[in-house]
């Protein structure tokens, strides 16, 4: 692991290259405790980062799972949307778990976004509204937080200084969106709600940005951990099935008010096939047996709504994408120890329409369903490969797989998962 580390430089980014769920949490926890704070620039408590260690499970959902080491400070980005009460909520449970002064190593922004019990009851009225066409929300607020937001009417963490501007924005917002959406929402119900946290939310309030500038100047390294994944991008993602912030490579700068050339390397995190919750376009998807075999063998249930993940073959051009648009450094791998047992494993290298290749996946529904996907197929192994140390010590057939990938996607893969734990990982030369 130090060579890899050694190589990567201060100030890392990582980043899903799929569509999330990609297994980010693992390879934060594994490299944090060399790191002095780590950052969540944009979402909300939308991710479910999901860490197994000394056969416990921890699950972070809007705090960076590197507060797993308890020399590491948590620093949540302007970017990003905050549930005060569920952040709260997320505190105990870890604390519950062992553990240690979760709290006092959190710092967040003066000018992240407030997220309110009325902000949920609107995305599940407007998901309820879309009937048959419903977009797979979590249905947890962030979409009409960061509405909120673009419209100027949001409510920021400043705003818990003030109590008395507090009650007018949060009157104002409940009358306007009840007048618009024709639906009860109780304004001093949700007053009550944030100043029964509001006390212990103030002490961890501060300028972000000076933060983090001042520890780059002090030498300090800092890891910025991306949530969902990039083709969940409110801009590049596959539209309109996407999360509602800039969660590419460009977020960690406008979400936490770093500069771009501030950030040494990017990495990729890329699971050896893919997966996706709720709707949208997804080329490889296996709606069949099969898909579901995997599904049960890669756990693949989503860790903040527990629905199942579609699955499917691992899809090179969604990955190149990725690649290309962050101008990533190196990959990921992750969960290559699922596919052990399986025959053949196929790999989706090209996508053509009209008779022409494209390079990204089409957002429209005709262009979808005339989609055509090719496919190079490799041979698998039947080999446990969860006690591999060295990329040498996996099988041949796993090693063709890896350089394969690597091939197609245009970028080394550094890293390897091979199991659950934490240190289940291999550092490739």
């Amino acid at each position: 692991m130090q060579n890899f580390l050694s190589s990567l430089g201060p100030n890392v980014g990582i980043i899903g290259t799929q569509w999330g769920d990609e297994g980010k949490g693992k390879l934060v926890d594994a490299v944090s405790e060399h790191f002095d704070y780590i950052c969540r620039s944009t979402g909300g408590a939308n991710a479910g980062h999901t860490i197994y260690t000394e056969g416990r499970k921890f699950v972070f959902n809007l705090l960076p799972s590197g507060l797993l080491h308890e020399t590491t400070v948590g620093v949540i980005g302007n970017g990003t949307v905050i549930d005060p009460v569920s952040l709260r909520a997320e505190v105990a449970q870890l604390e519950a778990s062992g553990l240690k002064n979760v709290l006092e190593r959190v710092k967040i922004s003066l000018h992240a976004h407030l997220l309110f019990d009325y902000h949920k009851a609107i995305d599940a009225e407007l998901e309820r509204r879309k009937g048959k066409d419903k977009l797979g929300t979590t249905c947890k607020g962030i979409g009409p937080c960061y509405e909120d937001k673009i419209a100027r009417r949001g409510i920021r963490c400043e705003d818990l200084l003030d109590v008395e501007l507090l009650k007018e924005k949060i009157i104002a917002n409940c009358k306007f969106h009840s007048g618009t959406l024709n639906i009860d929402l109780d304004a001093d119900a949700e007053f009550e709600k944030i100043m029964s946290v509001r006390e212990d939310l103030k002490p961890l309030l501060c300028d972000t940005r000076i933060v983090l500038l001042d520890a780059m100047k002090n030498g300090k390294k800092i890891l910025f951990e991306g949530a969902q994944a990039h083709h969940l991008d409110i801009d590049h993602g596959t539209y309109p099935f996407v999360t509602s912030s800039n969660v590419s490579a460009g977020g960690i700068s406008t979400g936490l008010g770093v500069p771009p050339k501030s950030i040494s390397t990017l990495i990729g995190i890329t699971k050896a096939y893919t997966t996706r919750v709720g709707s949208g376009p997804f080329p490889t998807e296996l709606d069949d047996a099969f898909g579901d075999e995997i599904r049960e063998k890669g756990g693949e249930y989503g860790a903040v709504t527990k629905r199942p993940r579609r699955c499917g073959w691992f899809d090179a051009v969604v990955v190149r994408n990725a690649v290309e648009f962050n101008g990533l450094d190196c990959i990921n791998l992750t969960k290559l120890d699922v596919l052990t047992g399986v025959a053949e494993i196929k790999v989706a290298t090209k996508y053509k329409l009209d008779g022409h290749e494209i390079r990204t996946v089409p957002t429209t529904r005709k262009a979808n369903h005339k989609l055509e996907v090719e496919y190079e197929s490799f041979l698998g192994w039947e080999e446990d490969i969860s006690s591999a140390k060295s990329f040498e010590e996996l099988p041949e057939n796993a090693q063709n797989y890896v350089k394969a990938l690597e091939k197609f996607i245009k970028c080394p893969i550094r890293v390897i998962g091979v199991g659950m734990d934490r240190n289940e990982l291999i550092y490739c030369k």
